[in-house]
């Protein structure tokens, strides 16, 4: 039987509702949707206390990306209202620390003077290239969505995006804590947020399911939409209203 519950999708680093398409119809059908916009909020945290102010009394929660680090700090502000949480290629670590924090802190900088020099589009062709797998690199309709999207942002959005990033918080701990249905989903090619740390997330959060998209990188619900639309749908069947 499928759930009534609703359902909060929290899109990733410059996406929007555009990630959740292939999903959105389907959940809907069973019960309101909302897509949180983080606007120019500029932390995890903030960003989470949004979510709660506009999300209603008790949902289904799926996070992609930063989204799922977004997911996880509504679940530590408010893990009473949470009835099922879905965490998709994401992380839970902090910024590490010493020369691996000054590599990443350089990286998003270096794409944030692209964007800002060069323009949002300039910056996601370059971008894209690590987010989507590689053999699908050729598939211009597939990259263009990708490419657009980020270019819908602009980079005073992007560049409260990276903030919130670098700050984060450690979620690692919240994982044992989560005692709802979760789903922990990942691209099986997604050098970004790898299998592995998928593995280590699901293993720590007890009766989770672990779904790993074939031939699909960071991007799943845009390369892999029926497999993950299917995950979803199981997902929220097995929630409770």
């Amino acid at each position: 039987m499928s759930s009534t519950l609703p359902t909060v999708l929290l899109p990733g680093l410059l996406c929007d509702d555009m990630v959740w398409a292939h999903a959105r119809e389907p959940l809907s059908a069973r019960a309101p949707v909302l897509v949180a916009d983080y606007g120019l909020l500029d932390s995890l945290g903030a960003m989470a206390e949004q979510v709660l102010r506009d999300a209603p009394a008790r949902f289904a929660l799926a996070g992609h990306s930063m989204g799922g680090r977004v997911a996880l700090e509504v679940f530590r502000r408010a893990p009473q209202r949470v009835a099922a949480i879905a965490l998709m290629d994401t992380a839970v670590h902090p910024l590490p620390p010493g020369e691996a924090a000054e590599r990443e802190r350089a990286g998003r900088y270096e794409l944030l003077a692209i964007a800002k020099e060069r323009g949002m589009a300039a910056m996601a062709e370059r971008w894209v290239r690590g987010m989507v797998w590689p053999p699908r690199l050729s598939e211009t309709a597939l990259v263009r969505s990708v490419i657009d999207m980020f270019a819908r942002k602009n980079a005073d959005v992007f560049a409260a995006q990276i903030a919130a990033l670098l700050g984060r918080p450690d979620a690692a701990p919240l994982l044992n804590a989560i005692d709802c249905p979760a789903l922990v989903l990942c691209g099986a090619d997604d050098s970004w947020s790898t299998p592995e740390r998928h593995r280590d997330m699901a293993a720590a959060i007890d009766g989770s399911r672990l779904v790993l998209v074939p031939q699909c990188g960071h991007m799943c619900t845009l390369e892999r939409p029926e497999a993950v639309t299917r995950a979803l749908l199981d997902w929220h069947a097995s929630t409770q209203a």
